[in-house]
């Protein structure tokens, strides 16, 4: 008989019966489970019946199949990485010389601490909700956001000299001021007193910064998997920019830049791309088959190229309206989205690193790889009961990374930030504060307290915030 249900219902390794065959969830090799040992069967069950995600489950391929997910192509292979580990570190302290340049030697150890560490945590660290390429991928990323994050608090425990000059540590030709340059300038979309290029304005502005935007935003959606969301951060940080313009020169742009190549070209094309790469993932059948079980060459590549995609698809929704604790969580995402988005530029400013430099780029990379683990375990966080009193570690990471740079931030160049706000931009974000600390009150409590609800409890509708519940228990003991 085929299987049915989920191992993990089992009460006792015992009373598991062998299947017919196996699967493995990361390459889909066919296991005959009966040309195993006993001693090999019941090796794998306390890892099946340990694992918090359901680790067997009935297979697309057969019905006599199960899904079991510890293997040797995902297997961490700590003992491998310890021995080539082992022979690096013999051979460097054996066989190399140690050159007679402190300064040499101190990079060099940071370095290798740095990696000594990264190997520990490849192997070691936790698995997050991600398994494509290889869960090794994302365990690397999450030990280089710990490293991240070391490295900011040094720098923010530095004078803002020291921190500067160390700069030029990693890079000789940072730890010099920027040179000033003119953002805003003449802001005509047709410029007729420029015979020769009358457009030239807005040929100016096509530089890679553009692509830059759109892969940007691309990236962002398929983070987020929301169209209100990223439209809403996407024209909430065109408002920062014009609110701080006093601050950054670079936030200094004409209107037709703001809302017409950013908000509309750029980053609402990519939104558009966005929407529609997650419209296919969600719509796209998720059956794996092994790649040694495919017969011919074209379907081995096609399925090598599929190991980059998602093994499987969750379609975020936020219902942000459903109750309060939703609410909130949306409003502080989008709120350390922004900070995030601010951190990029003013760090620039304060740390004296030109736009183009390669550091800037490589924070964009990690946080595109990290940002989507993170989303991930914050939604988790809100939906699934299982994760209601853990963040994540990777969100947790990306969080403290985010308030940790917008602290160098502050103290490095609180001048900047201390700035003025003008008094008209000022009104407006009052106004916007309000209106969504009202908008909040009314929906969550005025309009839950005085709408009765069609359930047992009269005045609940499973969405109330624990106050309502108290109200409704006190306004059914005052009741005659």
């Amino acid at each position: 008989m085929g299987w049915k249900g989920n191992l993990t219902q089992a009460p006792l390794v015992n009373a598991v019966v062998r299947p017919a065959n196996v699967v493995c969830s990361f390459c889909h090799t066919v296991i005959d489970c009966y040309s195993l040992s006993h001693t090999s069967f019941t090796y794998f069950c306390p890892f099946l019946l340990s694992l918090s995600r359901p680790p067997i489950a009935l297979s697309a391929f057969s019905p006599h199949c199960i899904t079991l997910s510890p293997c040797h192509c995902r297997r961490a292979h700590t003992v491998t990485v310890l021995f080539i580990l082992t022979c690096v570190l013999v051979y460097v302290t054996l066989l190399e010389e140690t050159p007679q340049d402190t300064t040499y030697n101190t990079k060099r150890g940071i370095v290798a601490s740095i990696l000594v560490f990264l190997c520990f945590g490849v192997t070691q660290a936790k698995d997050g909700p991600f398994t494509r390429p290889h869960p090794a991928y994302w365990r690397f990323w999450l030990c280089v956001s710990v490293v991240y994050e070391l490295f900011l608090i040094f720098v923010l425990f530095q004078t803002v000299h020291d921190g500067r000059q160390f700069m030029k540590s990693i890079d000789p030709k940072l730890g010099v001021p920027l040179p000033e340059r003119d953002y805003g300038g003449n802001c005509l979309i047709y410029d007729p007193g420029n015979t020769t290029d009358p457009w030239h304005n807005i040929w100016d502005k096509m530089d890679g910064f553009v692509p830059a935007h759109f892969l940007g935003w691309y990236i962002k959606t398929l983070v987020i998997r929301d169209w209100w969301m990223c439209m809403i951060i996407s024209v909430m940080f065109e408002f920062l920019e014009y609110s701080l313009e006093h601050q950054l020169p670079n936030f200094s742009e004409c209107w037709w830049d703001h809302w017409i190549m950013d908000v509309l070209v750029c980053n609402g094309l990519g939104i558009y791309a966005g929407m529609k790469t997650l419209g296919w993932l969600s719509m796209k059948p998720y059956q794996w088959q092994g790649l040694w079980n495919i017969p011919t060459y074209k379907g081995k590549i096609k399925r090598i190229a599929f190991q980059f995609t998602p093994y499987s698809w969750v379609k975020f929704e936020w219902k942000p309206a459903s109750n309060l604790r939703r609410w909130l969580a949306v409003l502080g995402i989008i709120f350390m989205f922004l900070l995030a988005e601010l951190n990029t530029f003013y760090l620039k400013f304060v740390l004296w690193m030109p736009p183009e430099h390669y550091l800037v780029l490589l924070r964009l990379v990690f946080f595109v790889n990290v940002g989507g683990v993170a989303m991930r375990e914050i939604y988790d966080f809100m939906d699934d009961p299982k994760f209601y009193r853990k963040l994540g570690q990777q969100a947790w990471m990306v969080a403290a990374i985010t308030v940790t740079e917008f602290l160098i931030v502050m103290k490095y160049d609180p001048e900047t930030i201390m700035l003025p706000i003008p008094f008209f931009v000022t009104q407006c974000w009052i106004l916007g504060i309000l209106l969504i600390l009202c908008w909040t009150l009314w929906r969550f409590f005025i309009r839950l307290g005085l709408r009765p609800c069609f359930c047992d409890q009269s005045w609940c509708n499973h969405n109330c915030h624990p106050f309502i519940h108290l109200l409704a228990t006190y306004r059914s003991e005052m009741d005659p």
